[in-house]
């Protein structure tokens, strides 16, 4: 199993969740997120005045795959998220040991 962590723009969200959803990969935890990468910020302009805004809004994205739907999550992640600017954001991988429901006690990818 492995953990999916995908930072990318806030209007993204529903066609990620779409794209998941028409994996057969459902359960997933969004939370709103603030960063910057290569872009560092944008200048924004309110009332005439300039100012940068350095930490721009991201949505951060978990779910948790079992190994056999990794690869397509990832393609469907990437191609949902993606408009070709700057600022799409970034997937990153990371091994889960043990998955674990607690209403039922099932274990392992079961529990996904």
């Amino acid at each position: 199993m492995n953990m999916i962590t995908a930072l990318i723009r806030p209007t993204k969200v529903d066609a990620v969740k779409s794209a998941l959803v028409d994996l057969d990969i459902v359960g997933m935890t969004v939370s709103d997120a603030r960063g910057f990468g290569r872009q560092k910020g944008q200048v924004e302009r309110y009332r005439g005045n300039e100012f940068t805004v350095e930490f721009l809004p991201k949505s951060k994205v978990m779910v948790v795959v079992a190994d056999e739907k990794l690869e397509a999550a990832l393609a469907a992640i990437s191609a949902a998220a993606r408009t070709g600017e700057i600022g799409d954001g970034k997937i990153f991988v990371t091994p889960v040991r043990e998955a674990i429901r607690i209403r039922t006690g099932d274990r392992g990818p079961i529990a996904l």
